[in-house]
């Protein structure tokens, strides 16, 4: 794997909701706990190694209004995450839980995508894809959470959009060991490639900086 110069880094979800164990309820979803302690530790280098190489970072978090009606859709039935969410009460703008942890807030030249309403990254109003041209970033390195849902949705979307995507597996967790392995093993394949975080930072250290 060789990170190409114009790559972008695309950090999913990288919010309390996920990574506080206090303030985030999926946190408490995760039954492999491993999976998340590694992914956050994958995701990390992986940030590192894109700041100091010049690789654009683009965050990608999910922030509601009250009662989710961005999910709302052109039809009044709301299935899967579009009833799950209200229900829960996740991602709700203002509250603690869609706040990015500490260790990854944007830097101040780093874009945070807004208007996404879905699983993809793409979803929406999103304006990724209108970033993503902007930087003239032609491939993907996903990282985030949960691996089976917001970073398939984004491959699969990806993939259909004409991006190569490839998805940096230690740097993503599903709740469980077996989903995990379900998505490197039959999903990936199909939409892109992948790659784990310790190949990523090599293939950047590899590589003069951009900037």
């Amino acid at each position: 794997m060789s990170a190409r110069p114009n790559a972008a880094l695309v950090l999913i979800e990288f919010q309390r909701e996920w990574l506080d164990p206090e303030h985030g309820r999926l946190n408490h979803l995760v039954e492999d706990r491993d999976l998340l302690d590694t992914a956050v530790g994958g995701a990390a280098a992986a940030l590192a190694a894109a700041r100091a190489h010049g690789v654009p970072v683009v965050h990608v978090p999910l922030v509601l209004t009250p009662g989710a009606p961005e999910l709302e859709g052109w039809t009044p039935a709301r299935l899967g995450l579009r009833a799950a969410i209200p229900k829960a009460g996740t991602w709700i703008q203002g509250s603690a839980g869609v706040e990015f942890a500490d260790a990854f807030r944007p830097a101040a030249d780093e874009p945070v995508v807004r208007g996404r309403a879905g699983a993809s990254a793409f979803a929406g109003f999103s304006d990724l894809d209108l970033i993503l041209r902007r930087l003239g970033v032609t491939d993907l390195y996903l990282a985030g959470f949960a691996t089976h849902v917001c970073v398939e949705s984004t491959l699969r979307e990806a993939h259909d959009r004409g991006y190569a995507a490839h998805v940096i597996h230690d740097a993503c967790a599903a709740f469980t060991r077996t989903q995990q392995q379900h998505v490197r093993e039959h999903v990936i394949h199909h939409f892109g490639a992948e790659t784990d975080a310790a190949g990523f930072v090599a293939s950047l250290r590899a590589t003069p900086p951009t900037r």
